[in-house]
């Protein structure tokens, strides 16, 4: 049985609108075509997140993802399309049900100096929101934010402390006390461990791991690194240009990737084993949002593309049990990754050699 859906996004689209700045208003009087332009951040997104699993969202830089998480955390209203959750639908909570949804999801941003108060002590920055919202008593103000910093791990001899006073994985560990202060169920991290050395990296994944069998949180874990996702994910996504053009169980998503993109990503993975593995890099740079190509945004940079990716975008198919992706060459048997055992690989683009040096590979996920 599988557990209760704790967040359900149908359809969910956010939009930014550029207007024209002054230089180009003033281009405008000289005869220059001008206009506002609308940046598709976020295009009609379906995304369902279960109590208790976490869900890795992978992409380029630009493609949506920390937009996503901001629209599912509340930060951001989405332009179209709705959210569902256990109180209802989000956009149209009011009162104590939108007190509670705010304090039931919380997120946790990639640069802690810059989300955290440089004027506060870190006993203010835990302990200020329980205190407001009810959650403590003022008697026990202390005692709670002693209570949180020895769960995320800090002394709590330091909690009269500023930020600048930390070093960046204590920063981030006060971000996480933050969070968890006000009891929330549900986690966004925003790129949460991008910024920190790789063993202060291990560190903070093992204290989600661990607040996660404690507390029964939920995760959408934003990230770049696909072998982080690997390890701590339950499902991954894949965002290529605002849409999901992938999804499924993360060991699916791995031994056997559907989408040109996701396979591409993975054979930009570093392996010690088979060294003399063909990589197939992404050719170009994805495209402007402000601009987006029509049809499949992929296709101008998808080796395999055909005529109606041009024309067509492909909705996502199901291709084994919860693994979903959007490509038109579903409809086809399609190779599945070359870093699996036993699986034949893709073809290498035109004109593109068979083995390209580290130095001349393409765009990986950031």
């Amino acid at each position: 049985m599988n557990p209760p859906i704790l967040m359900q996004a149908n359809q969910v689209s956010r939009l930014f609108v550029k207007r024209p700045d002054y230089a180009e208003r003033l281009a405008g009087l000289l005869g220059a075509k001008v206009g506002t332009q609308t940046v598709h951040a976020v295009d009609r997104i379906d995304l369902t997140i279960r109590q208790g699993e976490v869900v890795g969202l992978v992409g380029e830089s630009g493609c949506g993802k920390s937009t996503l998480g901001r629209v599912l955390a509340g930060i951001l209203p989405a332009t179209s399309g709705t959210i569902q959750t256990p109180a209802g639908e989000l956009s149209t909570l009011t009162g104590q049900a939108a007190h509670a949804q705010r304090m039931a999801t919380q997120m946790i941003f990639q640069d802690p100096m810059s989300s955290l108060n440089p004027r506060k002590r870190v006993r203010d920055i835990i302990g200020e929101a329980p205190l407001a919202n009810g959650i403590i008593a003022r008697r026990d103000y202390d005692d709670y934010v002693v209570q949180v910093m020895r769960r995320v791990g800090l002394d709590p001899d330091y909690r009269n402390r500023f930020p600048h006073q930390f070093s960046g994985g204590q920063r981030q560990r006060v971000g996480i006390g933050r969070a968890l202060a006000v009891k929330p169920q549900f986690l966004i991290c925003d790129e949460s461990i991008a910024a920190l050395d790789v063993s202060i990296q291990a560190q903070i994944l093992n204290l989600f791991m661990d607040l996660r069998q404690d507390l029964g949180l939920t995760y959408l874990f934003i990230s770049h690194d696909l072998g982080v996702v690997r390890r701590i994910s339950d499902r991954t996504v894949i965002m290529y240009l605002g849409r999901v053009v992938e999804s499924g169980p993360t060991a699916e998503v791995f031994r056997a990737p559907r989408h040109p993109y996701t396979q591409a990503l993975l054979d930009e993975v570093p392996r010690l084993s088979n060294r003399k593995r063909r990589f197939h890099a992404i050719q170009g740079e994805i495209p402007s949002p402000l601009h987006p190509p029509s049809g499949c945004h992929f296709h101008p940079r998808c080796p395999q593309a055909m005529a109606r990716c041009k024309t067509e975008a492909p909705a996502l198919q199901a291709t084994a049990d919860g693994h979903q992706a959007a490509c038109h060459l579903l409809d086809t048997p399609m190779p599945t990754s070359p870093n699996a055992p036993g699986v034949s690989p893709l073809p290498a683009p035109p004109n593109t050699p068979a083995d390209v040096p580290a130095a001349q590979r393409g765009t990986r996920a950031s």
